[in-house]
């Protein structure tokens, strides 16, 4: 993973990284680094991950076919550069 600082500004470098890193999922897989998972507790973990994945896909099926109202959209600010 690469970050470019631009003009010695490494506060905002910093951030970008905390981001990308946020999105890879590393932050999650280096807590789950950290120590030892039991196989029954990873077993349960993994389980309740795919049972959320399948509710969230049903979800958003449902939405598409009308049986649901479409999430309301986020209001993003513009930001002055």
């Amino acid at each position: 993973m690469q970050v470019l600082v631009r003009d010695n500004n490494v506060d905002q470098a910093l951030r970008v990284l905390k981001k990308k890193m946020q999105r890879e999922g590393m932050f999650r897989e280096m807590r789950a680094r950290e120590a030892f998972e039991k196989p029954s507790v990873k077993r349960a973990r993994e389980k309740a991950e795919a049972i959320r994945r399948a509710r969230k896909l049903a979800r958003k099926q449902m939405q598409r076919e009308g049986l649901l109202p479409a999430p309301k959209k986020k209001v993003v600010a513009s930001r002055a550069r």
